[in-house]
């Protein structure tokens, strides 16, 4: 008779325990994501775990991470709404991913690439009538498969070099208000230059993070490119829409767009509100659509900016008049381009006027043109490996473009020089 109740006792005991474990299994708990920028735009690189013991006791192979990726503003292909994470290595760190010989936290490294799209946070979808880049919903669950401990719920996201800036810069001039994101160097004596960029068309909106990272456009605060100006401001505006949208439509320098008056008065205003910006050293660049702002600023103002820095130029040639060539060709700029860009075509936008401005007179105007845009980096294949041919805008983030249109390296004062060291020798 003793016999049904001790295993009745023994079931419930065993059955309390299993659910003990599956309770402990699907707790809620915190974890936290680094986000990297790079070439081809920003990956979470990194997953940052909280432990109760010590990180020696967990291996990277212990665990496997699944990404949901989801939006309520556009649609993502079902390919890259969900799958698994590659986990690289792990180690001991402090609570911002920083490595320790012994922390209370575990990351954990994860593979990025290019081509693996569900390591990127955020995607480009058609919203209403147009395209852009777009924060999504980015949810892991990571799983220690010995233990059965879950973490599912991100409690911090980190940016290197992007949460420096001040992002919540706001600017009216009539009827237009314009985010900006920007970055004041600290304890730099005397006045520093002022480097503006202006993203290309898909990074418009309200949230200057999008054109921060939509490609690596915070690399002009980096120590490596701080350094070669002895500090500078970096100033990112973020145009509401698209840089060169018209009254109707998009121009190509065919008629006005709606946005260069404001813009101006925002750069003007910003430099008035900074004592520590050098006015004699204000450089204006941009990619694609802001290739095609950064020329127009240039050619509306050009006794301002004391040089340009343009990539995948927007602007079109034959919407530059002969005048116009004559009043900028003082003006120093490095163009870069791409032969393979089909998006701005080289033939109708910056092959044509760079050769227009060295036919005027111009001494100091410098064009790197690539036949395609390749992994810099040497990671991805190399030479091998070739970007969409509109991206040209990676060697000048990079700092990497250093040839003229003959193929020559620039120089500068007898010494070579690539793009930045070039811009931070231009003064008006």
């Amino acid at each position: 008779m003793q016999k049904p109740f001790f295993l009745i006792l023994f079931v419930l005991f065993s059955c309390t325990a299993f659910f003990a474990k599956a309770q402990k299994s699907t707790e809620t708990k915190n974890y936290s994501i680094i986000i990297d920028g790079f070439d081809w735009g920003p990956a979470v690189s990194k997953v940052i775990l909280p432990l109760d013991e010590s990180p020696e006791n967990y291996k990277a192979n212990d665990f496997e991470i699944f990404v949901t990726r989801s939006s309520t503003d556009g649609q993502i292909p079902p390919t890259q709404s969900y799958g698994k994470r590659s986990i690289i290595l792990s180690y001991p760190s402090d609570a911002k991913g920083n490595r320790l010989e012994e922390g209370n936290h575990l990351t954990l490294v994860l593979a990025v690439a290019p081509n693996m799209p569900l390591g990127s946070p955020i995607q480009y979808m058609r919203v209403g009538n147009r395209g852009g880049n777009y924060w999504i919903d980015y949810q892991l669950q990571i799983i220690h498969q010995p233990s059965g401990t879950i973490w599912n719920n991100e409690s911090e996201r980190i940016r290197p070099i992007v949460d420096e800036f001040d992002l919540e810069g706001q600017f009216t001039h009539q009827s237009t208000t314009f985010s900006y994101a920007s970055w004041i160097p600290e304890q730099v004596e005397g006045k520093v230059p002022l480097i503006i960029w202006l993203h290309g068309g898909g990074e418009g909106g309200t949230d200057p993070t999008i054109a921060l990272m939509g490609n690596k456009a915070f690399n002009y605060a980096s120590p490596e490119i701080q350094a070669l100006f002895g500090g500078a401001a970096v100033l990112v505006p973020q145009a509401p829409t698209f840089w060169m949208q018209a009254s109707e439509g998009m121009t190509r320098g065919q008629t006005n767009d709606i946005y260069n008056e404001a813009l101006f008065a925002l750069i003007d205003d910003f430099v008035k509100n900074n004592s520590s910006i050098d006015a004699s050293r204000i450089y204006v660049g941009g990619c694609s659509n802001g290739g095609y702002m950064s020329l127009k600023l240039i050619l509306e103002h050009p006794d301002y900016f004391a040089a340009g820095y343009i990539s995948a130029l927007a602007y079109n040639n034959e919407f530059v008049s002969d005048q116009q060539i004559k009043e900028i060709k003082n003006v120093p700029i490095w163009f870069v381009h791409s032969k393979d860009d089909q998006t701005t075509k080289p033939d109708e936008t910056v092959v044509p006027l760079y050769k227009r401005l060295k036919e005027a007179g111009a001494k100091n105007v410098i064009f790197s043109y690539y036949n395609n845009v390749t992994d810099i980096t040497g990671f991805f294949g190399g030479e091998d490996f070739h970007y969409n041919g509109h991206w040209s805008w990676i060697y000048s983030h990079a700092n990497t473009a250093r040839t003229d249109f003959d193929g020559s390296q620039v120089m500068m004062d007898g010494k070579p020089v690539t793009i930045m060291e070039w811009l931070a020798g231009q003064k008006n």
